[in-house]
C-alpha cells in the first residue's frame, strides 16, 4: 500500500491509500479519486514527506509522540481533517455490507483459497461460497486459468 498527499483543483488538500502506483493512476484516469470537501475528480498528487520507521529508542508497539508544540507551550498545531460526503458514506456502507454478507454466509478456507478454488472449477469437489487468504501471484495466477475471484473490499475505518 502507498499514501498519497493530494489536492483537487479548488487547492482542497488530503490524503489517500492504494495499492501501487499504477493503481492510483488507473483510478485517476477512470474519475474514482474524489476530493473529499468538494467532490472533484480533478486531483493531482502534491509532494510528500517519506514515512520513517521508528527509532531505537522507541519501544514496539509504542506510538510516536506528533509534535503540536505543547511542549514548548505553543498552541497546538490544528491538524487537517476530512468529512466524509453522504455518497462516500454510503458506498463504505454498501462495501462493509457486501463484505459481511460474503463473511457470513461464505466458508472461510483461509490460506488454501487458491487450491480450493482451482478443485472447485476443475469439478474436484462441490461448488460452494467460499472466501480465504491468497496473495496476488496466487490471484493473478486463477485469473489467467479463468477462475473468477474477487477481493473483498477493506475500509479505511475497518483497519483503525
Amino acid at each position: 500500500m502507498i499514501r498519497y498527499a493530494l489536492a483537487c483543483e479548488a487547492g482542497h488538500e488530503f490524503e489517500s491509500w492504494f495499492r501501487s502506483g499504477s493503481d492510483y493512476d488507473l483510478q485517476v484516469e477512470r474519475g474514482l479519486v474524489e476530493c473529499p470537501f468538494c467532490s472533484s475528480t480533478k486531483v493531482v498528487k502534491r509532494l510528500m514527506s517519506p514515512a520513517l520507521g521508528r527509532t531505537a529508542a522507541e519501544a514496539p508497539g509504542q506510538a510516536r509522540p506528533v509534535p503540536d508544540g505543547s511542549a514548548s507551550g505553543e498552541e497546538p498545531r490544528s491538524q487537517p481533517v476530512a468529512l466524509l460526503s453522504e455518497r462516500e458514506q454510503a458506498i463504505r456502507a454498501m462495501l462493509r455490507a457486501v463484505r459481511e454478507h460474503v463473511t457470513r454466509t461464505s466458508d472461510y478456507v483461509g490460506t488454501g483459497f487458491a487450491d480450493e478454488a482451482r478443485k472447485m472449477h476443475y469439478g474436484e469437489i462441490e461448488h460452494r461460497s467460499i472466501y480465504g487468504e491468497a496473495d496476488a501471484m496466487q490471484a493473478r495466477a486463477l485469473a489467467e486459468e479463468g477462475i473468477e475471484v474477487h477481493s473483498l473490499p477493506l475500509i479505511p475505518d475497518d483497519r483503525n
